[in-house]
């Protein structure tokens, strides 16, 4: 098997993991933060949404710049509603991992940047980044998520196992 195989098998996994979680994301405490300093839960379960329609961007460029020189500067999707929220994880997920697929494995190996401005933030090679800005960072985000949905007593599902909340 090769490595974008098993790429895409843990992708699909972590996927519907995170489906799960954002579905129990309630409308009304989508601007609930446990902190003043913290992102609202609405804007941190559309954010993770906006990070996995990234992976298309990952699979069929070679960069992106979030703002780009003379041009507009990159504008997240707002949260709306978990149902809207929801549709569009979908949508990017199924999208990303279409995308994904198509990459060869020599194209795994070809370097991708993201930058800003026009100044490279950072630069590695596209199995690289699908690992770390993009599995990692949706994986990091649903684990600050999770915390939310505890504190707001949302009932929390499996992830790696059983929760608290789910019977043995």
């Amino acid at each position: 098997m090769m490595y974008l195989e098993y790429y895409l098998a843990e992708f699909d996994h972590e996927m519907r993991t995170t489906r799960t979680l954002l579905a129990r994301v309630p409308d009304a405490s989508a601007s609930w933060r446990p902190h003043p300093k913290s992102t609202p839960a609405g804007t941190l379960a559309q954010h993770i949404t906006n990070l996995v329609g990234v992976g298309v961007l990952i699979a069929q460029g070679s960069e992106r710049d979030v703002s780009p020189p003379g041009g507009p500067p990159y504008v997240p999707v707002p949260f709306t509603s978990t149902a809207a929220m929801l549709e569009a994880f979908d949508a990017n997920a199924a999208a990303a991992r279409a995308a994904i697929a198509g990459i060869s494995e020599a194209g795994l190996l070809e370097p991708w940047a993201l930058k800003w401005g026009g100044t490279v933030i950072f630069s590695m090679p596209r199995a690289a980044v699908l690992r770390t800005y993009l599995l990692n960072h949706v994986i990091h985000h649903r684990g600050q998520l999770s915390v939310y949905l505890r504190l707001l007593d949302v009932p929390l599902p499996s992830i790696y196992g059983p929760t608290a909340d789910e019977a043995r």
